[in-house]
């Protein structure tokens, strides 16, 4: 069992910056893949961001240039830096775990982020 923690939403003027962060603990041991998804108001889940311990960082067409990921193993933390924000980055963001050999995936109970003047 993993449990994420998500913080740092909140409402931000367009082209303004936030960080989102989400704390893992559980069997932190069993995670080999750490992601962002993103869930407007009528819309369906979007994956925004992925980090895995074997491949380069992943982000969607939508956010490439403005998003970076990071991933801090020894704190068991992954980090979403958001530049340039627009209105439609307006969503709940979700953290997500995804563990070894079972490829289950885990989340957390997301963070709303408002991007509005």
């Amino acid at each position: 069992q993993v449990q994420l923690v998500e913080s740092g939403g909140g409402l931000v003027q367009p082209g303004g910056s936030l960080r989102l962060s989400c704390v893992a603990s559980g069997d932190v041991s069993s995670i080999y893949a750490m992601s962002w998804y993103r869930q407007a108001p009528g819309e369906e889940r979007e994956l925004v961001a992925s980090i895995s311990s074997t491949t380069g960082p992943y982000f969607s067409d939508s956010v490439k240039g403005r998003f970076t990921i990071s991933r801090d193993d020894d704190k068991n933390t992954v980090s979403l830096q958001m530049n340039s924000l627009i209105p439609e980055d307006t969503a709940v963001y979700y953290c997500n775990a995804r563990v070894q050999p079972s490829h289950m995936d885990y989340w957390g109970k997301g963070t709303l982020v408002t991007v509005s003047s």
